[in-house]
């Protein structure tokens, strides 16, 4: 059978590359990671979506991973006490304090191992463009080779990573879940943790200029809603076609 193992997070990126997997692959194996995220609302959003699928091709587990935020405790995102950091100020820098250490190489080796554990010899990572440019070395392509080095060196099992979008920049992420009619409305991106999306966290900004830059409005709500209300009539973006 032709499966995949698919990091999803209940993310924008990570929704159109499962929404690509069900397209392509017979069988998908999608694993989210409970790591003691201050956005834990993710988790919410990656089970409704899941649910909107209504695919028997889909397998998915939520893997608890609470460790993270006892040995991470640098990241905003595990920290409480860190702020989240705000696009207006991080500009330049070289690591976000959003980066949690180590956290993709230890998602991709479960990730990799579960592979092997069900038969499947690929495992989907939605690295895109956007986050080597943010400073996030672990969603570089130069990582995911040191990776795939390792991997090689399994004397039975082959798994490959693969990151169908490292190459896009958001926009054109946007513009292929629009292709696959990925539930955008259902997905959360803000790394604040707010039921209600905040323009001025850096993973909320990278989105929403991708969806302006497509030419579509966001059909989440933001904080600042009716501002971007009339930046979204200043550059003729259309409501969502579906």
């Amino acid at each position: 059978m032709n499966s995949v193992v698919v990091l999803f997070s209940g993310g924008m990126d990570s929704t159109v590359l499962l929404y690509k997997a069900l397209d392509k692959f017979d069988k998908v194996y999608a694993l989210t990671f409970d790591y003691g995220q201050r956005h834990k609302i993710e988790l919410d959003h990656a089970i409704k979506i899941i649910e909107k699928c209504n695919s028997k091709k889909i397998s998915h587990k939520i893997i608890p991973a609470q460790f993270i935020r006892d040995i991470a405790s640098t990241s905003s995102l595990t920290n409480d006490d860190i702020q989240t950091p705000d696009v207006r100020v991080i500009r330049g820098e070289a690591q976000p304090l959003s980066y949690v250490p180590n956290r993709n190489m230890m998602f991709l080796s479960i990730a990799t191992a579960y592979a092997e554990t069900v038969g499947a010899s690929i495992v989907w990572y939605g690295a895109a463009q956007a986050d080597s440019l943010a400073g996030y070395f672990d969603g570089d392509k130069t990582f995911i080779d040191a990776m795939n080095n390792v991997n090689i060196l399994n004397r039975e099992k082959r798994i490959i990573i693969e990151a169908p979008l490292i190459t896009l920049s958001k926009a054109q992420i946007i513009l292929q879940g629009i292709e696959h009619k990925v539930p955008f409305d259902l997905t959360y991106t803000c790394y604040t943790g707010s039921h209600v999306a905040d323009v001025n966290s850096a993973s909320s900004s990278l989105r929403l200029k991708g969806f302006i830059d497509a030419g579509y409005i966001d059909p989440i709500q933001y904080i600042q809603q009716q501002s971007l209300d009339a930046v979204y009539a200043k550059h003729n973006c259309k409501k969502l076609p579906y």
